[in-house]
């Protein structure tokens, strides 16, 4: 029903004024009908009504609520819906005509809410259902109010913004062709505005009153302000997505070349008044947000433009001005640090530019017209020529040292910030983006320079390095230490150092500087000695590499005793270095053992003193690698170990990715301490438990993890237990869920069955069967090959029992071969070896099997035609087929052992296929003596010595047991072949005998006799 009468109308702003109260019994209901009444025709005009009311002007909270409503409905129902009649097309005309009306909106909250409900259409109908939007707008843009004009820009922008995500070629068109129709406007609109804002502040500025005091009555002013940061940001659209990147067509875009030296003007200009201005002003902020938001042009243009940013009227003054920002801003005039920022985003973006290095390839002889790459060669020369000549090797090394000797020094703030919160401090030096602080982005401008020109400036580093040395020698252990500059300048070189590390190994000899320098400075533990012990930790985690041989100890010793340390950041630093040095290619065990104890005691410690999470991790992912690389080694330390993990679990309560490393350190311990694994099972339970379990909340984060330790726990049990043999219906859970899983459970089934023997398969025989039957013929190629083998291990270890349990999967294996369906060769041969096992190893349950009414019903339900067929001979015929796609050994055996004792039934049919039977079993015969020939088994299945099993056994002593007792490697096939010939033909007579193998090619005959007899 519609929503059209003025009932209507009063009864909806009702429901807004309801939704907008705090009492949640009010509220509910009225969120409730609102939301229902989304899909109604009319609700967007009664909408649209209420915000556009004049007697409703003071009412804006609920004018907003009634256009956020508006826009949830466009985003849900302007498209055609099946399910709903939403937004009819009689309807969106007047919506659309409506919103153009209601632009000059006078609260600002609403305006947005406007221009967002505009460029949402915009996004659906532009062009071909509203092709009048922008020559609409275009026309309100002539009016002199400002407010108007101030609101179409609002509009503009944001549908710019939703119309330049739009990838198809015929909407960037489109874009294009917007750009091309209001560009000029726009940026002569900009101009003028910039103009007045410039005289305004000089105004302002000259006044005898504050300029707080008149900027904020000048409404006016603000007003243009704001279309003047308006216009940028549709400027800075139109540059970098209404054009096509010259950077693949090579044609100049002539707006950048226009406009970027005002830009850099209005920079310029601005900046002086900004120094001017008070601090907190509501003037000064916009000035701070103008000069950010046009370097922030600067940099986009160039990444999306480059060459027609290179033009000579552009990237040189541009260049100039933030190389000028950051290497000779006084200390009282200082641009402020995020500005400091983009410029240094700027420069290394210059310098990282992929488009200014030219293409070194040369012409092809006798070509008039230059190529695309050509032409792109000859505008990088250009460009090269520009950046080099602008940053010499003078500046460059100008620029380095600032960066070192300025931007890398740790400020009075940072003490600071160090002193309050330690751990926070340095994940903020540690984690944070380069573009979001000063001193990360002066690191990467730094390494980007060392990019290009590593011969120039690593000896430029080496000499900051010995002069930072020399101003602060290595103070005496015990003695007083004071922060002082030189202090601080050391540090600052030590990180230049360790932040180049790749690029300055061959200018420092590592172990002369350990010995003369660094090892002494780690001993000093002085407070304020901090600054560089935390650095000097820090940087031996960067120069591994260096660390080799007798240097290794000292190291370790060095850093076990910073390990101690009361400072957390310096802990956190030295949990950094050792996480480098143990995963490190030249780490050696037996180097570190006797510092494991120490060194997990100190951990342990560290971790109940650290409160932020992300410390939490870094130590925990420690004490994990630890585990992992020491092996066996780690063995007299599990007590402590295993009396640390379970704090850490409970104190992880919620915060998944730290239980996952719990978990994670759990299977290493498992993997380390083999058949010993009992003693890590009162803590390793209730994990198991919980980690495995569908209904737990963190299920989605969890349950990989779970499994995989699930797995590890069973493969290095050396006895089935009551907690593990209880913990399997979880596995059935896991399955019902879905197949993401699939390969390890069935790695846990297979394990089970090795582990549990024939008690697991009485307690959990029905469970086993419902996997089987959830996976069988409802997943992929990849699934099957991972599920067969498991029922072969099944069948295997349970002759008798198993093929009986799992009838009805045999059914579905049997169909999946003999009908057409498109599983592979690979998989259909797999699934007949896994019936000829059971052929093999209980021929009299295979025979009743084929010959059920219920099989004959399945084949003929899958397309096979039946008719007087046996399914014996349909599955043997059609698997015939597919054998050769069996590569094991073991498998093809076991194919022709099948088909030996095929031989031996008693029906007629058999003698019509003994030529294709003894085909298969002389190959696989050839192949078996070839195995003997050359003197290899392919598996050593002993499990000791004397081939017993020893008293701690592991899966894989269970699997070589399970092997060595298969008949498939027992029974010689050469004499099994021979003996079943000799039945058939007992079976069939002589003379029916013969003539079948009458049939058989002289060569193979030949073939078949030499093999038997040897």
């Amino acid at each position: 029903m519609a929503l059209t009468s003025a009932e209507d109308l009063s009864r909806v702003y009702t429901l807004l004024q309801d939704a907008l109260r705090q009492d949640e019994a009010v509220r509910k209901p009225a969120e409730t009908t609102l939301a229902a009444c989304e899909s109604r025709p009319g609700f967007c005009s009664c909408l649209l009504e209420i915000i556009g009311a004049k007697d409703l002007e003071q009412q804006s909270d609920a004018r907003w609520l009634a256009s956020v409503y508006f826009k949830n409905s466009i985003n849900r129902y302007w498209r055609t819906r099946r399910d709903s009649p939403g937004i009819s097309d009689a309807e969106k005309p007047h919506l659309r005509n409506r919103l153009l009306d209601l632009i000059r909106e006078e609260n600002n909250q609403v305006a947005v809410q406007l221009a967002l409900l505009i460029s949402k259409i915009a996004r659906f109908d532009y062009p071909r259902e509203w092709p009048e939007l922008f020559p609409t707008l275009l026309q309100k843009l002539q009016s002199p109010d400002v407010l108007t004009t101030q609101r179409v820009y609002l509009v503009l922008n944001q549908t710019l913004k939703e119309l330049s995500t739009k990838r198809l070629a015929a909407d960037q068109r489109n874009f294009a062709e917007v750009t091309a129709q209001y560009f000029e406007y726009t940026w002569h609109h900009w101009c003028s505005d910039t103009q007045g804002i410039l005289q305004g502040l000089q105004t302002l500025l000259a006044g005898p009153q504050s300029a707080m005091l008149v900027a904020d009555q000048d409404q006016a002013l603000r007003l243009t302000c704001e279309r003047w940061m308006l216009c940028l940001k549709v400027l800075r659209r139109m540059l970098v997505h209404g054009f096509q990147s010259d950077a693949r067509s090579v044609q100049e875009v002539g707006p950048v070349k226009d406009v970027c030296p005002s830009f850099l003007q209005a920079v310029q200009e601005l900046l002086q008044y900004r120094t001017a201005l008070k601090h907190g002003q509501i003037l000064q902020a916009f000035v701070d947000k103008a000069c950010l938001r046009l370097m922030k042009i600067f940099i986009e243009v160039q990444c999306t433009h480059p060459y027609s940013f290179s033009n000579r009227a552009v990237l040189p003054p541009v260049l100039e001005f933030c190389y000028t920002q950051i290497s000779e801003s006084k200390e009282e005039n200082v641009p402020f640090e995020t500005f400091l920022i983009k410029c240094m985003i700027f420069l290394q973006s210059v310098i990282q530019c992929v488009a200014y290095r030219p293409n070194k390839s040369g012409r092809v002889v006798g070509q008039s017209t230059p190529t695309l790459e050509e032409a792109k060669g000859n505008l990088a020369r250009q460009a090269e020529e520009i950046v080099t000549t602008l940053l010499d090797k003078q500046r460059l090394v100008v620029l380095c040292e600032i960066l070192v000797r300025r931007y890398f020094m740790l400020t009075p703030a940072d003490l600071e910030e160090w002193a309050q919160d330690p751990e926070l401090f340095h994940h903020e030096q540690d984690l944070v983006q380069y573009k979001d602080k000063l001193r990360p982005c002066a690191e990467s401008l730094y390494l980007a320079l060392f990019e290009s020109h590593r011969e120039l400036l690593a000896p430029v580093v080496v000499s900051i390095l010995k002069q930072a040395s020399d101003g602060c020698p290595p103070a005496a252990p015990g003695a007083d230490i004071q922060i002082t500059q030189a202090l601080l300048l050391k540090e600052a070189a030590y990180n230049a150092v360790g932040a180049a590390y790749y690029d300055l190994h061959d200018y420092i000899d590592f172990k002369s500087w350990w010995e003369g320098a660094l090892v002494h400075e780690m001993s000093n533990l002085h407070p304020y000695g901090r600054i560089l012990r935390r650095r000097i930790a820090w940087l031996l985690g960067k120069w591994v590499n260096k660390i080799k041989d007798e240097l290794r100890k000292p190291v370790y010793s060095a850093l076990m005793r910073l390990l101690g340390d009361g400072d957390l950041a310096v802990q956190l630093a030295v949990c950094y270095s050792l996480q480098s040095l143990i995963d490190d290619v030249h780490f050696y065990e037996e180097e570190f053992v006797e510092y494991v104890p120490a060194c997990l005691e100190l951990l342990i410690q560290f971790m109940q003193n650290a409160q932020e999470f992300d410390s939490k991790l870094q130590i925990f992912n420690l004490v994990s690698l630890i585990i992992d690389r020491l092996g066996e080694k780690i063995v007299p330390c599990v007590e402590k170990i295993l009396a640390f993990l379970p704090r850490v679990w409970q104190d992880s309560e919620g915060q998944s990715l730290l239980q996952i490393q719990v978990m994670l350190a759990l299977q290493r311990l498992l993997i380390a301490l083999g058949p010993r694994s009992p003693i890590s099972y009162e803590i390793l339970f209730p994990i198991l438990q919980y980690s495995t379990d569908v209904n737990q909340p963190d299920e989605l984060n969890m349950l990989e993890d779970g499994m995989q330790l699930w797995q590890t726990t069973l493969r290095n049990a050396p006895l089935m237990v009551p907690q593990l043999m209880n913990l399997f219906p979880h596995l059935v859970s896991v399955m019902e869920l879905n197949f993401e899983h699939l390969q390890a459970a069935m790695s846990i089934i297979e394990s089970y069955i090795l582990l549990g023997g024939a008690d697991f398969l009485r307690l959990h025989a029905s469970g086993v069967v419902k996997i089987f039957e959830i996976v069988v013929g409802n997943v992929k190629e990849r699934g099957m090959l991972c599920t067969l083998p498991v029922i072969d291990s099944l069948i295997q270890c349970f002759p008798v029992d198993a093929p009986a349990l799992l009838e009805g999967i045999l059914q579905k294996l049997l169909v999946l071969v003999v009908s057409g369906r498109d599983d592979g060769d690979l998989v259909k041969a797999s699934a007949g070896a896994v019936l000829a096992r059971v052929f093999v190893q209980n021929s009299a349950f295979f025979a009743q099997f084929t010959s059920q009414p219920s099989l004959s019903l399945a084949l003929q339900q899958s397309g096979v035609a039946v008719s007087d067929q046996s399914a014996l001979f349909l599955f043997f015929d059609a698997w015939l087929d597919k054998v050769d796609s069996l590569t094991s050994m073991l498998k093809r055996k076991l194919c022709a052992l099948a088909l030996c004792i095929l031989l031996t039934v008693s029906q007629p049919q058999v003698l019509d296929r003994l030529v294709q039977i003894l085909s298969v079993c002389t190959s696989v015969l050839h192949e078996t003596e070839e195995d003997q020939n050359d003197g290899a088994s392919g598996y050593d299945y002993s499990g000791t010595e004397d081939g017993s099993m020893g008293p701690l056994v592991s899966e894989d002593s269970r699997k070589r047991q399970v092997i060595s007792a298969d008949p498939i490697n027992k029974v010689p096939l050469a004499p099994f072949l021979k003996e079943k010939l000799q039945t058939c033909a007992q079976l069939h007579g002589n003379a029916a005998f013969n003539t079948a193998m009458g049939r058989l090619h002289p060569k193979l005959l030949d073939q078949l006799q030499q093999l038997m007899q040897s």
